[in-house]
């Protein structure tokens, strides 16, 4: 962000993708607080930003407390995975 004459400029442009529900609730917000659209999403991220961080990303500890909590026995892990491989075998045939 530039600042020229004390009013912001915002110097980088973005597109992305979201769904109708959090487009109808960006809007929403947009309404409410009686700003843009961007400056709806530049608060939220300042918000989440200063909120402290309770769960470091340790992606091998999730992975291994997921399958903790599995219920999933190796018999019916092997026959989804089957299943999976059979499924992507006849998607690709043209």
């Amino acid at each position: 962000m530039v600042c020229n004459d004390g009013m912001a400029t915002m110097i980088h442009r973005t597109t992305f993708a979201l769904d109708s529900d959090t487009m109808r609730r960006l809007k929403k917000l947009a309404l409410r607080w009686q700003v843009s659209q961007a400056e709806v999403v530049r608060r939220a991220l300042t918000q989440v930003e200063s909120l402290p961080d309770t769960q470091p990303l340790d992606v091998l500890a999730r992975l291994k407390s997921y399958h903790a909590a599995s219920t999933l026995d190796a018999s019916e892990a092997d026959a989804y995975l089957a299943q999976a491989r059979a499924d992507r075998k006849r998607w690709r045939r043209p």
